[in-house]
């Protein structure tokens, strides 16, 4: 997933969030900033469908959006919410927000339709049907 934050307002950095492991409420994975991956450990809640997972330099708490484009055929994946940095960071403290996001083809018919998920979601899927494109002309 690709993982964006700002913290008081202001856009902190870009990532990639990897989850590697949910097993029973428990999640392990990784958060890769500034190109070293950061080990992350945290609690999933499928009734409520929120994460909560823990770097050694912030706290996350989030909720996941899944919202269906049949007209692309792509389904949208949206963890999204706070984030509190802790120390050794230098904003340690500091709170912020935080989304990250990612896509997968539908390969059936539209089951999540509710609501709009943010910008964001589309733009990774524009992203995301341009590279199709590209590739499908080799």
């Amino acid at each position: 997933m690709r993982i964006s934050t700002d913290i008081a307002g202001r856009p902190l950095v870009r990532g990639v969030l990897t989850i590697d492991l949910v097993s029973g409420n428990t999640v392990r994975g990784t958060a890769n900033f500034r190109g070293s991956p950061i080990v992350i450990n945290g609690y999933w809640d499928e009734n409520t469908k929120q994460l909560r997972f823990d770097s050694p330099f912030a706290s996350f708490s989030g909720q996941l959006q899944i919202f269906d484009d049949a007209t692309i055929r792509v389904r949208h994946f949206m963890l999204s919410r706070q984030l509190v940095m802790k120390t050794p960071s230098f904003q340690a403290g500091q709170y912020g927000t935080w989304i990250a996001t990612t896509n997968r083809e539908l390969t059936g018919p539209p089951k999540y339709t509710g609501s709009l998920p943010p910008v964001g979601a589309f733009l990774s899927s524009d992203l995301l049907m341009q590279a199709r494109k590209l590739f499908s002309n080799f």
